[in-house]
């Protein structure tokens, strides 16, 4: 009787198998490239790596994480837009691709049409931090210095139209201040010079801020997401310092080239929903201060045109328009 209910459940699971498509049987048979449009060391790269390592475990293929930084995260997305839609070639960025349309008037992909969005891995919020000797101790009181001398302070960012250079644009428009901005390509290269004391402020993300925080080298005022952050505890919210509504966080998701087929991106979904769901994965994570949201497809669809919406608006206001 048992071989028998096991002859027939084999058959069953077999007759399933050859049901899906073929491409999605023997996908992957070769290494995936996870592109990272910024250099390594930041947030996305971050997450590429965590989440890469045990994706290739759940695989049985090598996951290469490869950093293509330029114009902004543009380089790489766009070289991802280009690619084969076979399932070899992804990326991991932030929700800069959906900011990219408001910013770019020569945009060379189109974050709609030339992307099948895969999966949802979190947000992360950002932390208003200032060189150790820099006098504010307080958000209030960095607001009302930058209003005693306008245009006086400098504020870095990972570069032109980054993510956190529009929340501090945000930031500017709600509070109704003037800083210098500084961008520079990447966040690992600008924490150096605020770190040195030569710009005094920058919007960092929790996950890379958070160790130069604990260590002294920087001073946190205040976390810009929508609550406190689990891992700066005793850090207000911008909201709570004192600007009342102000809110950016920034995503992170996986997308495929547009033309991928439905089977193949519904199988790395199911696979990095698995990573994300792993206890030392999401221990680890929630260390770094991400706040996981594991979403498919339809889920990252939606957040992406409903960014597309909020930050356009933002973008014209603040009069921020790169080539």
């Amino acid at each position: 009787m048992f071989v028998r209910r096991f002859a027939a459940l084999f058959a069953t699971i077999a007759l399933l198998a050859s049901a899906l498509p073929a491409s999605a049987q023997n996908y992957p048979s070769r290494s995936i490239a996870v592109v990272v449009p910024f250099p390594a060391g930041g947030s996305a790269d971050t997450l590429a790596r965590l989440i890469g390592q045990m994706l290739s475990e759940r695989l049985g293929q090598a996951v290469i994480v490869e950093n293509k930084p330029g114009a902004g995260g543009n380089l790489g997305t766009d070289a991802v837009a280009k690619a084969a839609p076979d399932g070899y070639t992804l990326l991991l960025t932030p929700s800069s691709i959906a900011i990219a349309p408001a910013l770019y008037t020569k945009l060379p992909f189109d974050p709609i049409k030339d992307f099948a969005p895969v999966t949802l891995l979190g947000s992360i919020p950002m932390v208003v931090v200032v060189y150790p000797e820099f006098p504010p101790k307080t958000l209030a009181e960095l607001i009302a210095l930058a209003k005693a001398k306008p245009g006086e302070i400098s504020y870095a960012s990972a570069g032109n139209g980054s993510t956190n250079h529009l929340a501090v644009e945000l930031f500017k428009i709600k509070t109704g201040i003037d800083m210098l901005h500084v961008p520079y390509r990447g966040n690992p290269l600008a924490v150096v010079d605020v770190i040195a004391g030569r710009v005094p402020v920058f919007f960092d993300f929790v996950l890379t801020g958070l160790p130069h925080v604990r260590e002294g080298k920087v001073r946190a005022l205040a976390v810009t997401g929508a609550h406190r952050s689990q891992v700066l505890p005793d850090v207000p919210t911008v909201a709570e310092a004192g600007v009342p509504g102000f809110e950016a966080s920034t995503w992170f998701a996986v997308y495929a080239p547009a033309g991928t087929k439905p089977e193949i991106v519904e199988k790395l979904n199911t696979e990095i929903l698995a990573v994300l769901a792993l206890p030392k994965i999401r221990e680890r994570l929630t260390a770094l201060g991400v706040d996981i949201l594991a979403e498919g497809p339809q889920g990252l669809a939606a957040l992406t045109k409903s960014d597309l919406e909020k930050w356009g608006p933002i973008v014209q206001k603040a009069g921020v328009k790169l080539d």
